[in-house]
């Protein structure tokens, strides 16, 4: 028992530690997101998806194979939607621009920590998107 009680604060001290390795990581939690600061339904509903960690909801606003570019870089658009949702959210929508089509706010990543972020969905002619840009905001 005695060998438990010198142990245990040093367990504790460094699981406190593995966790704020990797960036700003916070744990935040989302309450309350302003969805109403972002004008277009469809952008709307496929923000709404990825913040429930709906994967099915949320790849069936996109193309069978849309283009992801991660701070302009081509990424590989499925593997990030079953790696990412449910992973990562945002903590809060702070700005809306090019007729609701770009999104950008604080955003929590259980990997990187928090972070801002933007979310710019283009839409094709049939009504879906076929591209997604994300990457590190600096508004």
């Amino acid at each position: 028992m005695h060998l438990i009680k010198k142990i245990l604060p040093i367990l504790l001290l460094c699981s406190l530690q593995a966790c704020g390795q990797v960036g700003n990581h916070r744990h935040q939690t989302v309450t309350n997101m302003e969805y109403g600061k972002i004008s277009n339904p469809k952008v709307k509903a496929a923000i709404e998806a990825w913040q429930k960690g709906d994967r099915t909801m949320w790849l069936s606003f996109f193309t069978t194979e849309p283009r992801l570019l991660d701070d302009g870089h081509p990424r590989d658009f499925k593997k990030f939607a079953t790696e990412a949702i449910g992973h990562e959210r945002f903590t809060s929508i702070d700005q809306v621009e090019d007729k609701g089509m770009s999104v950008y706010g604080q955003f929590h990543s259980d990997t990187w920590g928090d972070f801002k972020t933007y979310f710019k969905f283009h839409l094709n002619a049939s009504g879906k998107f076929d591209t997604l840009e994300i990457g590190q905001a600096s508004y």
